[in-house]
């Protein structure tokens, strides 16, 4: 559903089954404009994987969104504190992921 509405707003995806992949994946590809990542993954949730990623110097400063049914307030600041940029919880509209989108600067609305 999500790479569906990405699609739709003018972005190419590319998927991972889990933390662990997403992070071969990454390594593998040019820097993508943002990652999109759910908290609740086997291997490697989340969390792990956006700590993960923000150790590496070269993603640093990558665009990183929480898209999860994690809804209480101290998941949403360890999320944060982890480093992802926006946070938006389950369900969600294709409204609700352009304006996080417009409010990072990523994408076709620049």
């Amino acid at each position: 559903m999500i790479c569906n509405m990405m699609s739709t707003l003018g972005f190419e995806t590319t998927e991972a089954s889990d933390g662990i992949e997403a992070l071969q994946r990454l390594a593998e590809m040019e820097t993508p404009d943002i990652v999109l990542v759910d908290w609740n993954m086997p291997e490697m949730d989340g969390l792990e994987f956006i700590k993960s990623v923000r150790r590496q110097a070269e993603h640093r400063d990558l665009p990183m969104m929480m898209v999860t049914t994690e809804c209480e307030m101290d998941r949403m600041a360890l999320a944060f504190v982890a480093g992802v940029n926006e946070y938006v919880m389950k369900p969600f509209t294709i409204e609700v992921i352009q304006s996080k989108l417009e409010l990072l600067g990523i994408g076709v609305f620049q």
